[in-house]
């Protein structure tokens, strides 16, 4: 029986993933209206419950339809008994913060959603959490009956860790200070092994985790209090990457003449929703910007190399 190649089977996951999640997310900001409400017109806006009915509807309809085409794209073979598989030591742990950010983004956008169909923020911040997790839940449930994946403990984790950081800061603080952002750089590792890392510029983004870089941006200000002079929209950033790696495992990088190793940065990043405007195209822009950390200088820490400066890193 042929040998499942995991690494590649998983990459492939990945990118499906991503597409679910970008159709998710196209629901909930297709009007620039549901990103850049603010309290003053939702109280004028009537028919919350008709806005609410409808996000409801919309989202179950999406979600229903696309975990079903991925649950006939994905698992070919027919299902088997649940399992567990630990794949907490694939790709230095990256994707585990890659899972805790996408589900934290879900999160995100949901909330906005809610507030626009008229749900308190408090609500609004507790329905978000439960929308995260419960999008991908089902997508590990159908990889433990799977017979190339398993039920990952670790995925899961980090699926309940992205929502819980957004509802956990609104409940305690009112806003959020602390925000999971990504950034994205190509590299040459991606031609070592296309297939596995991405061939062509569109999904390699998706699939080449040495180019990946996972931040959490935290705003000064918003800890100093209201005499703090630092500027509020200015945020001090922290990110973890990996280089090296063309197998999902240490072992199989090596064994293909590479050597992996961690990377860890400070950097500073700019939170776009702190940057008063009454527009609310540029609010919605705003918003969305708030997924991606902004290139700007950086301190990299590495095993390998020890430190070096970035002018620009991205």
């Amino acid at each position: 029986m042929e040998r499942i190649n995991r690494s590649e089977v998983s990459s492939v996951k990945g990118k499906t993933v991503w597409k679910v999640v970008l159709l998710f997310l196209l629901l909930h900001t297709g009007a620039p209206a549901v990103i850049a409400q603010d309290s003053t017109s939702r109280v004028e806006e009537p028919c919350y419950r008709c806005r609410l009915r409808g996000l409801l509807i919309g989202e179950s309809v999406v979600y229903a339809g696309t975990l079903y085409s991925l649950s006939r794209a994905w698992y070919n073979n027919p299902l088997t008994n649940f399992k567990f598989f630990n794949d907490n030591r694939e790709w230095l742990q990256l994707d585990k913060i890659g899972h805790m950010v996408t589900a934290y983004q879900i999160a995100r956008v949901s909330a906005q959603a809610y507030r626009w169909a008229g749900v308190s923020d408090r609500k609004a911040a507790l329905y978000a959490g439960l929308t995260g997790v419960i999008f991908q839940t089902p997508i590990e449930i159908l990889d433990g009956f799977s017979p190339e994946y398993g039920f990952s403990v670790g995925d899961m984790i980090a699926n309940v860790a992205g929502p819980a950081l957004y509802t956990g800061q609104y409940l305690a603080w009112g806003e959020l200070r602390i925000q999971p952002k990504f950034s994205f750089h190509y590299t040459r590792l991606a031609k070592e092994r296309p297939n596995l890392l991405g061939k062509h510029w569109n999904d390699r983004w998706l699939k080449d985790y040495n180019g990946q870089t996972y931040w959490l941006s935290v705003n000064p200000s918003s800890f100093a209090g209201r005499e703090s002079k630092f500027p509020k929209w200015l945020n001090v950033a922290v990110g973890y990457g990996i280089h090296d790696m063309v197998s999902a495992e240490v072992a199989g990088s090596i064994e293909r003449g590479f050597r992996p190793y961690r990377q860890c940065y400070l950097s500073l990043d700019v939170d776009f929703t702190r940057i008063k405007t009454r527009n609310k195209t540029l609010k919605t822009v705003f918003f969305l910007l708030n997924t991606l950390k902004m290139p700007a200088p950086t301190l990299e820490y590495n095993g390998r190399n020890g430190f070096r400066f970035h002018t620009l890193y991205y």
